[in-house]
């Protein structure tokens, strides 16, 4: 009868019997730092061990997987079939790019994970040009498209190898066994390889780092969470996938809605700040001061900034009837963080400015970017609002505003 298709619990008793060997291994190497070696071959007595068990007790014809045959040898050079004018080259090539997008990513991913954990920064064009070349020597001989396996990191690391030449050593031994081992790797059981793979995951997960982005950050760590159970249920793309999903729509949620603070002076300076922050700070009487915490206003945020601005100014925000003393009659826009602005941004200055002159309210910018006042002076926005609008400081513009009031 064919279990191929079935679950077996000799599987499960297999592979986790081995995998509490191997977290043994690894908490004795790290007690006893004589014993460095243990961990280091505990994989390969696993390996060794459950293919004899398997082999002696032919537990493979009561439902264990095993890996069954392996072809012996190395693949014969394949450069004499690579064609360059088929009728499947095109596809090809959409096929090629795209698996070599996936597979970069993929490698980037898991080796900055790792790097991550061992305290070392990772080169990503050095991966890729690496990658490249392995990928053009491997095509030579029919190879699969190769990348860095996250299951063989995983091996490596908890094997405790530190330098590229564990790659070396790992590939001559590779080629030794396909040569001369297949046979012997008949009654490999898959249990326990997977086991392997288990055995190095606990070294990967740092429950204390998660919780310190949760308290940081609570949408950086539901792309956390994304990425781990992507990887976890899924495979390593889709858990990269929903990281960079959520990471992507935390960046467009602040773009669309940024910040936007009501100023006041700190006490016995000329330093405006936010209110909300420094409760100590006085509003100016018939003024309302703005800064928008947006590097970029264009067409994603534009109309939220005006519609809350016109909000606080028009419609009586509590904010402002709380803390402003009379009728509104200024509003100050501080522009200090906004770096560029769009056309989009613009049209909803120039509707922000027509909708408060309507209401004979003055309308004035301080501390605007160098990129930004070239664009509103080449949309005329400037003589529209009036040079004599445009103030280096916030203070500046209060000042000119309190001595147009009092002349």
């Amino acid at each position: 009868m064919d279990h191929s298709g079935d679950w077996c619990p000799l599987d499960f008793v297999l592979g986790c019997s081995f995998l509490i060997f191997l977290l043994i291994a690894r908490f004795i190497g790290r007690r006893n730092k004589k014993l460095f070696w243990f961990p280091a071959i505990a994989p390969l007595i696993s390996v060794m061990l459950s293919t004899l068990i398997i082999f002696l007790t032919k537990a493979d014809k009561h439902g264990v997987k095993i890996v069954k045959h392996i072809r012996g040898g190395l693949n014969p050079s394949s450069v004499q079939e690579l064609q360059f004018n088929g009728p499947h080259v095109g596809h090809a090539a959409k096929i090629g790019l795209i698996s070599a997008i996936v597979a970069l990513t993929e490698a980037i991913a898991v080796g900055r994970s790792f790097a991550s954990v061992k305290g070392y920064s990772l080169d990503g064009n050095k991966e890729m040009v690496a990658m490249g070349f392995m990928n053009l020597a491997g095509s030579l001989t029919s190879c699969y498209v190769a990348t860095g396996s996250f299951s063989r990191t995983a091996v490596n690391f908890s094997a405790g190898c530190e330098t590229a030449v564990s790659n070396i050593v790992m590939a001559i031994t590779v080629l030794l066994s396909l040569e001369l081992f297949t046979r012997l790797l008949y009654y490999t059981p898959i249990a326990i390889l997977a086991s392997i793979i288990l055995s190095a995951l606990p070294g990967l997960i740092d429950i204390r780092e998660a919780y310190n982005i949760w308290k940081v950050d609570k949408l950086d760590f539901v792309a956390c969470i994304g990425a781990f159970l992507g990887v976890l249920f899924a495979s390593v793309e889709i858990g990269l996938l929903a990281a960079v999903i959520i990471s992507f729509a935390k960046v467009l949620l602040y773009a669309i809605r940024p910040g936007i603070e009501v100023q006041g002076r700190l006490p016995r300076t000329d330093n405006y700040c936010d209110i909300n922050q420094y409760p100590m700070a006085i509003k100016t009487p018939g003024i309302v001061i703005v800064r928008m915490n947006c590097t970029l206003l264009c067409f994603a945020n534009a109309n939220f900034v005006r519609e809350r601005i016109l909000r606080w100014v028009t419609e009586g925000e509590d904010e402002v009837k709380d803390n402003t003393k009379g009728r509104i009659q200024a509003v100050i826009l501080d522009m200090s963080n906004v770096t560029n602005i769009d056309t989009a941004g613009i049209i909803a200055l120039e509707e922000l400015h027509s909708n408060l002159l309507s209401q004979e309210k003055q309308v004035s910018i301080a501390n605007p970017r160098w990129q930004v006042v070239h664009k509103l002076k080449l949309t005329k926005f400037v003589d529209r609002i009036g040079k004599g609008r445009m103030f280096l400081t916030v203070s500046e513009a209060v000042s000119a505003y309190v001595g147009s009031e009092l002349a």
